[in-house]
């Protein structure tokens, strides 16, 4: 995710922090300061911001090293001012496994809360959550009421959240993948909807959350749409045909020109005949900045995904989605046939579609 910094990598995933979130925690300390409160009360609010998105990290790993179990990466974990975010490569065709990578951020929360609760009672002689006083609770009170609410937020029946995967999971298991999604997407909906009318009456936060959850049902309907309509479809049926080529010894200047006079973006490079690298757009660009950089050798991303031109679209749009290579040579019986892109299958998906709606 852009505008975001490392923090670290931890279990073999990177963890970053966008920089609305730095934005956020600053705003946090400027607006406690403005408002009177002294410097060590300012510390502590931010401390306390700083140990709830640590739950909401530990959250996130949940997801990610379940989902590890079942073979899927994660490609990283941001964290946002509305939470956290672990970019799985995939969610799992089986409903089963995806209602277990669903539960277990939740599941985190709840043994974190039980930890917090332990601890209260042991020191205490005795625990009772009724007993909190929300206005004067202590900073580990206040930590296990985030985690509670953590636990019922993350649970309501909203895509993106995971009460809206845990009901896709559920239906999936009696019907269509397709038709669960479309329900559970419109479930989420109808919540944020609601979030929206209560923001507007009570909270504007309310505002923003709804804006989330109605992108993100949207977004993971589309995305299991173009799913479907892609199952059963070789590659070759939707790969361009028509493209240019460099090789590794061919000038910058070469492929802009190839850029300038055509609509290609990203070009195969070949070495007698051979993929040995993809050039991007993205990477001419910062290439073109610098006097150092002379030949495509010099930028040419050499981790990139190849499709055979049997494959199904499906699977190869998976891999196409996992790597950060934004074209995908298909080859067949070790030839270069043809470039897979994001761009022409969305075009291929607007084409069929607009067969399938022609009066027979």
């Amino acid at each position: 995710m852009g505008w975001s910094l490392k923090l670290g990598q931890f279990a073999g995933i990177r963890v970053q922090v966008h920089f609305t979130f730095l934005l956020f925690l600053a705003w946090i300390v400027i607006s406690g300061l403005v408002a009177g409160k002294g410097p060590q009360v300012v510390l502590a609010d931010a401390t306390f911001l700083l140990a709830l998105f640590g739950c909401v990290v530990l959250h996130e790993f949940g997801h990610a090293l379940t989902a590890r179990r079942y073979g899927i990466l994660t490609k990283d974990i941001t964290l946002l001012p509305i939470g956290g975010v672990a970019r799985l490569e995939r969610m799992p065709d089986d409903p089963r496994q995806e209602l277990w990578v669903a539960l277990a951020g939740p599941a985190v929360n709840v043994v974190i809360a039980i930890g917090l609760w332990t601890w209260l009672a042991v020191s205490r002689g005795g625990f009772h959550l009724a007993a909190i006083d929300v206005a004067n609770a202590s900073f580990v009170e206040r930590l296990l009421i985030v985690n509670i609410s953590l636990v019922v937020f993350n649970m309501l029946p909203a895509f993106p959240m995971d009460g809206g995967r845990v009901v896709r999971a559920l239906l999936a298991t009696r019907m269509d993948y397709l038709r669960a999604t479309q329900i559970a997407a419109n479930l989420g909906q109808g919540m944020a909807l609601l979030f929206g009318l209560l923001g507007f009456l009570y909270n504007p936060m309310l505002i923003f959350i709804a804006l989330f959850v109605w992108i993100g049902a949207t977004q993971e309907a589309s995305m299991v749409l173009m799913k479907s309509a892609l199952s059963g479809i070789p590659v070759s049926a939707a790969m361009m045909t028509n493209f240019e080529t460099v090789t590794p010894q061919d000038s910058l200047d070469h492929v802009s020109h190839l850029i300038l006079s055509g609509a290609q973006q990203d070009f195969p490079v070949l070495d007698q005949r051979e993929v040995v690298g993809v050039i991007t757009r993205s990477d001419l660009l910062k290439a073109l900045a610098r006097k150092d950089v002379l030949s495509v050798n010099e930028i040419m991303l050499r981790d990139f995904p190849i499709a055979h031109a049997s494959d199904m679209l499906e699977t190869a749009l998976q891999r196409l989605q996992a790597s950060p290579c934004p074209a995908m040579p298909v080859v067949q019986t070790g030839s270069l046939v043809g470039l897979l892109t994001a761009e022409n299958l969305g075009e291929f998906l607007i084409i069929e579609n607009a067969r399938h709606q022609r009066p027979a």
